[in-house]
């Protein structure tokens, strides 16, 4: 039966058969007992035979059934006109009229699925119909309130410029229950409520996800995001505990609220860049145990059962420019922009593919789709998911390690690649070498054609101090780039062409790099 207008904050059949005060008329069931979660609008006391003219849908019809006493046919065609004017259910007191309740009654109620309740005892109707309606009346006006209420905390929230963190945080605060946000794959975008009882979703969110209808169910209440027409996502309450309709409510203002914020702050799949942010930075910062956010990448979407993880960080790379090449490539994964000019890339291979060659196809077609070359830094492939941190930290800092390097470098940057110059990136923030770097180069760094020079004396001192091959990178003669030397060596006091000297002033100059970039 189609759900009456006016309903959403209705009581159903069966919590008002339950409550106390209707008791006192021991009620007995006798027709479509599997019927009693029809919500009921309102309570309406009739003895009129053709009382389906007076009602509008949703109500609960209290009668002694004095004027269908002695015509079995007006007593089918009452319980007929009920079913057409999509009553709740029939109340009928017991009495003078019926001593028991009517057989004919009871068989056309039970074919139409109409719940028909028979009252043992006399019981004064006016007292049921007062009990219900305050009830109705109490549930609306606090629905109201729950509406207004939630809708002025996530209104302030995006006035204020909130992240979608937070307003699933308010939500989930109001539900008190886990809120999941989707996008029409069913993958998980955000999550927000305790983080026992999220992780518990997640760890099934498979076989959630793949039930028929989704993840609609008891307790589980989905709202739809969008507008213009188009779907792009949804907003599920996952296992609420209070009535349907409070959290009903509570998912269409989610949905109302995520669908503003994401028309203020950008495209949906920026979404997607976010969960894969969160999700990578809490591996990269080592704050949650590996194993603990499994699910939550699985969720993401991303394969993790029997698979070879390779962790690539890109410099300067756009995380949307680094999606679309692994799409083109057919390759999943994980990508988001973890620290400034620094994207991380979480492939998932499966095991009978090869690493190496494929990081090595990544970078070639980065390099073909964006015209430019691109620094990828790598780490070996990772077959344990609980590996998967240090591998994405030691991408990371050989990604910072050769920021700003003077020399061309290898389609896929390892650590092997960075020597000296990742050491002093991991040293740079240790004041006895950024004392060291200061006494080195003091007499360069402040000179008045420091800016020329130094270029230069990075070049010459990063080829192995090969002049011809740094006057080539510099466009000059080589006499011109003897000039330049002597006049380095003169700032600095040292003789380049000694090792140890050149050296010192090498590893100085690294320590100042490191500082810089």
């Amino acid at each position: 039966m189609p759900t009456a207008p006016g309903t959403e904050h209705a009581l159903s059949v069966r919590q008002i058969l339950a409550l106390e005060r209707i008791a006192a008329g021991e009620p007995e069931v006798v027709a479509a007992a599997d019927h009693l979660d029809r919500p009921v609008r309102w309570v309406h006391v009739a003895e009129a035979a053709d009382v389906g003219v007076m009602l509008s849908g949703g109500e609960m019809v209290l009668t002694t059934g004095v004027l269908l006493a002695g015509d079995p046919h007006a007593r089918t065609e009452y319980i007929k006109s009920l079913h057409r004017a999509e009553a709740a259910a029939l109340v009928l007191g017991l009495g003078r009229a019926f001593p028991s309740p009517p057989e004919d009654m009871c068989r056309a109620a039970e074919r139409h699925g109409l719940p028909m309740v028979v009252l043992h005892r006399p019981f004064p109707f006016a007292e049921l119909t007062e009990e219900v309606q305050s009830r109705l009346v109490r549930r609306k006006f606090a629905a109201v309130s729950l509406s207004e209420g939630i809708r002025t905390a996530l209104t302030g929230l995006i006035t204020a410029g909130a992240p979608l963190q937070s307003l699933l945080d308010e939500v989930a605060a109001h539900s008190a229950c886990p809120v999941v946000v989707t996008n029409l794959a069913h993958r998980v975008l955000a999550t927000a409520g305790e983080r026992p009882a999220v992780d518990d979703v997640l760890r099934d969110w498979d076989r959630i996800a793949r039930q028929p209808g989704g993840v609609d169910g008891e307790g589980w209440i989905r709202a739809d995001l969008g507008g213009r027409g188009e779907r792009w996502g949804s907003v599920v309450l996952c296992g609420h505990r209070g009535d349907g309709a409070s959290g009903r409510l509570l998912a269409d203002r989610a949905a109302e609220a995520l669908v503003l914020h994401r028309m203020l702050a950008g495209s949906a799949a920026s979404w997607e860049e976010q969960s894969a942010q969160c999700l990578l930075a809490d591996l990269v910062s080592g704050a949650v145990p590996a194993r603990q956010l499994l699910p939550r990448a699985r969720a993401a979407g991303l394969p993790v059962n029997r698979r070879t993880f390779v962790p690539l960080v890109v410099r300067d790379g756009e995380p949307a420019q680094l999606d679309r090449v692994m799409r083109l490539l057919g390759l999943p994964g994980l990508v988001a922009e973890l620290a400034e000019n620094s994207t991380a890339v979480l492939l998932s291979l499966a095991r009978d593919q090869a690493a190496e060659p494929l990081a090595a196809h990544f970078a070639a077609r980065l390099r073909a789709e964006t015209g430019r070359p691109a620094v990828v830094a790598a780490a070996p492939a990772r077959t344990g998911w609980e590996e998967v941190p240090d591998g994405l930290r030691e991408a990371l800092h050989v990604a910072d390690a050769v920021a700003g390097s003077p020399l061309d470098l290898p389609a896929v940057v390892r650590l092997g690649d960075v020597r000296l110059r990742g050491l002093m990136r991991l040293l740079r923030d240790d004041p006895r070498v950024l004392s060291f770097a200061e006494r080195e180069l003091d007499g360069l760094l402040y000179a008045d054609d420091a800016d020329a020079l130094l270029p230069v004396l990075r070049t010459y001192l990063a080829t192995g101090r090969n002049k011809s091959r740094s006057a080539e990178l510099h466009h000059m003669s080589r006499p011109a780039l003897y000039r330049r030397l002597e006049a380095i060596e003169g700032l600095l006091g040292v003789d380049l062409d000694d090792f140890e000297q050149a050296a010192s002033v090498h590893i100085a100059l690294l320590a100042h790099d490191a500082q810089e970039t």
